[in-house]
């Protein structure tokens, strides 16, 4: 207890200045933080061209289209549902999971695959004209397989996928920031 009054104590008792300067040293931290361009993740602001963007893909539902629709949710961008209404068409040119055997077992069964997510898209404005040139974006991931935990290891490969989707719809957020309007 003597401990608690002396520690309360001494707090109290700390100059003002002292207090201050820890104030001004987390505002000059703040500010440094804010002026090199640091973002929170997950919050990519787009620019103006991209607020109301089209997304036109083959499959609606897939990992990287669901993700890539929440990201612009997120960051202050409106999707709408035809293209006619659309500041930008954010056109989904390929967007595909590939799997394939990295290693066997002595029975010649898979022990490891790897699992390759690739998007290709473009960007175009009203008009057909191109703000964002066809780009490929691609993540790359490995697991192991064990045939006697078949449910599991299938459930896992989806889980995977959805990261995979959602990594690559942070890159395409990234890269659509980065557009402009001219």
């Amino acid at each position: 207890m003597a401990e608690d009054g002396v520690t309360g104590h001494l707090a109290a008792s700390r100059p003002a200045a002292e207090r201050s300067a820890g104030r001004w040293l987390l505002a000059t931290a703040v500010v440094l933080l804010a002026g090199c361009g640091f973002h929170l993740e997950g919050h990519v602001p787009l620019p103006q061209p991209i607020r109301a963007p089209y997304i036109q893909a083959l499959d609606e539902q897939s990992d990287f289209v669901q993700s890539l629709r929440r990201e612009m949710l997120i960051s202050g961008a409106h999707p709408v549902d035809t293209p006619d209404r659309a500041s930008a068409v954010v056109d989904i040119l390929d967007d595909a999971v590939t799997r394939r055997v990295l290693s066997v077992s002595a029975q010649n069964r898979p022990t490891e695959y790897q699992v390759t997510y690739t998007v290709r898209f473009r960007v175009t404005a009203g008009g057909g004209k191109e703000l964002l040139a066809p780009q490929q974006v691609v993540t790359v991931r490995s697991y192991s397989f064990d045939e006697s935990l078949l449910l599991a290891k299938e459930h896992e490969e989806a889980i995977l996928q959805q990261a995979m989707g959602q990594d690559l719809a942070d890159i395409v957020m990234r890269r659509l920031s980065r557009v402009s309007g001219s």
